[in-house]
């Protein structure tokens, strides 16, 4: 049996990571949240599993509206962890830093965040939409086809990358559509 999951990267955060540490959608990001709901709708009804984080929430919302399903909370697709005891105005520096390189480059800490999100997606038993972020959908990306590269993809606020679980393994059926991609 194959289990489809499909990755939607979270709508335009309304603050940068170096602002706010949770922040919630701009109006951008509640058009993309509006159009990318009715692309989902236009496939179907699936469990909808969302990032702590208001703007992963926010996104998922619109979807779940429609449907008219719940939306399950999930820390293992959370956004990745800035290091511990860092400023919040260092966060983008070292964002842009780490995407230059590899997971196994930033250590125990993040390879076992990376895990613990691909392990969360392996385990879907049913087709799921999970709304969470460009690090960890990228990580879903890296370990479909073996590649341990922080970012593969320049994943666009609110693509769609969808993934295929067959016999326990992820396989990359699409990856989302992509952007330049702001670090802010």
């Amino acid at each position: 049996m194959t289990t489809i999951v499909r990755l939607v990267r979270h709508g335009r955060a309304a603050a940068g990571w170096n602002v706010d540490p949770d922040p919630d959608l701009d109006e951008l990001g509640r058009e993309q949240s509006e159009k990318v709901a009715g692309e989902l709708m236009a496939i179907g009804a699936f469990s909808i599993v969302a990032s702590p984080l208001r703007r992963c929430r926010s996104t998922a919302a619109y979807y779940a509206d429609r449907v008219a399903l719940p939306v399950v909370v999930e820390p293992a697709v959370a956004e990745i962890p800035s290091p511990e005891g860092i400023e919040m105005a260092d966060r983008v520096d070292w964002l842009r830093g780490a995407m230059q390189g590899t997971w196994a480059d930033l250590g125990q800490r993040y390879t076992s965040y990376r895990d613990a999100t691909v392990d969360y997606v392996k385990g879907c038993h049913s087709d799921t939409v999970i709304f969470s972020h460009f690090i960890a959908i990228n990580a879903v990306i890296g370990a479909c086809i073996g590649d341990d590269r922080l970012v593969i993809r320049s994943l666009d606020n609110c693509s769609i990358t969808t993934v295929a679980i067959e016999a326990g393994r992820l396989r990359l059926v699409e990856g989302g559509s992509e952007a330049d991609t702001l670090i802010r």
